[in-house]
């Protein structure tokens, strides 16, 4: 069973991440056709960022009380629909539509594929699993761009939008047929659903907060290259269209890696004695780090292949960070309780990371350039590698540690 679920997680994801980046691929013709510049493109690229934010509220709380054959399946088969309503849109508010339906439908993703993980996998050996369903966010966009290009070239931006959408419904469908929740397949009891009162709780937690906030830094730093590395490429380093689609399968590719690699590495280290929540905040803070300073040469070196060597650079440790904090996410609770916590995560990370489309759309409207945009990526990088390493501490439920006030203090 365990073989079916990674493998139908990891379609999941890189259908999930795929849809994510055809506007990306999209950009400049969407822009060209609709009439917009950079500041309404990157309002679109951000609202779906902003709805699934905030549907990580309910989300994760959903998957805790429904499990994730409705809830996941359930979002799976509407940001489908969604997106292939993107291809139909007539104009830039029928766009703006479809991609907050997009941004909802795709919320209860990954956090439901922790929760999967966290139910099927013991919690020594949740760390390459979860980096490997984490992966499809690096194997998407690496395949994406030639894929996508080549069916933008061949029969315009819309049909692949439409075509990407057809896919995601069939999709739905087998893991509706495939798919039962642990519970279901043990004959368990149900479990006491997770109520109001303890998801709020979660709150109370610094852990919690270390890592809503953490994350926010981890998603914009690889949000602003998920959505705006192609016009870059076309419009700071002069590359045609075709060449960005051959350009951005490296740095995409060693993105891939990076999910493995801060999975396993994190997984080494519990195998070594390391205490479970250390060993899940080394890769973190680490590929944080990393990748920040990796950044700063891509803003200011006049070498294009420097640049993209410093870009996969960046891509291999910010998705090495990324996958350590999911990881993170299905170890610093009970099973239980794993889909609400990562939820609140994955909210954080994504109302963060929202910002960094339309930040680096008006800077770019602004100054003609990116380099202030990967500047300030590369700074708020190092300060989400602060928030994991000084504020997560124990394990959420297990002798918490609440957030202090300054009288506490």
């Amino acid at each position: 069973m365990r073989i079916v679920l990674m493998v139908m997680l990891l379609l999941i994801g890189i259908v999930n991440y795929i849809d994510r980046s055809t506007l990306a691929i999209a950009n400049h013709s969407v822009q060209h056709d609709f009439g917009i510049g950079p500041t309404e493109m990157g309002l679109l690229l951000s609202v779906f960022s902003w709805a699934y934010a905030f549907a990580q509220l309910p989300a994760g709380g959903l998957l805790d009380r429904f499990g994730t054959r409705r809830v996941l399946g359930g979002g799976l088969l509407l940001w489908s629909v969604a997106q292939a309503f993107c291809g139909l849109a007539a104009n830039f508010k029928q766009m703006l539509f479809g991609r907050m339906f997009l941004g909802l439908g795709e919320a209860p993703a990954f956090p439901g594929g922790a929760k999967v993980v966290s139910e099927w996998w013991p919690r020594e050996s949740r760390g390459l699993p979860v980096g490997l369903f984490n992966a499809a966010s690096t194997i998407a966009p690496a395949i994406a761009p030639p894929l996508l290009t080549w069916l933008m070239l061949s029969y315009g931006w819309r049909t692949m939008f439409v075509i990407a959408g057809v896919v995601g419904i069939v999709l739905a469908l087998i893991w509706f047929a495939v798919h039962r929740d642990r519970r279901q397949v043990e004959a368990e009891d149900e479990p006491e659903p997770v109520s109001i009162k303890e998801w709020a709780g979660l709150l109370r937690h610094r852990t919690t907060w270390g890592m809503v906030l953490g994350f926010s830094g981890v998603i914009y730093s690889i949000y602003l290259y998920l959505t705006w590395l192609p016009a870059y490429l076309e419009s700071e380093r002069g590359l045609s269209v075709a060449d960005t689609g051959i350009a951005l399968v490296v740095p995409y590719l060693a993105g891939t890696l990076g999910m493995l690699a801060g999975g396993a590495f994190g997984d080494l280290l519990v195998r070594r004695g390391v205490p479970t929540m250390a060993a899940r905040k080394i890769p973190i803070c680490t590929g944080l780090v990393v990748g920040g300073l990796c950044t700063i040469p891509v803003a200011l070196t006049p070498s294009t292949t420097l640049a993209l060597v410093c870009i996969s650079l960046a891509q291999f440790f910010m998705n090495s960070a990324s996958a350590g904090a999911w990881s993170l996410a299905a170890t610093a609770g009970s099973a239980r309780i794993t889909a609400s916590l990562g939820s609140l995560q994955n909210f954080g990370g994504y109302f963060g990371g929202a910002f960094a489309p339309l930040i680096t759309g008006i800077i770019v409207d602004e100054t003609g350039s990116f380099v202030l945009a990967l500047l300030a990526a590369s700074g708020i990088a190092i300060v989400a590698a602060l928030s994991y390493a000084f504020l997560v501490g124990k394990p959420v439920g297990q002798a918490p540690t609440p957030v202090e006030t300054p009288t506490q203090r």
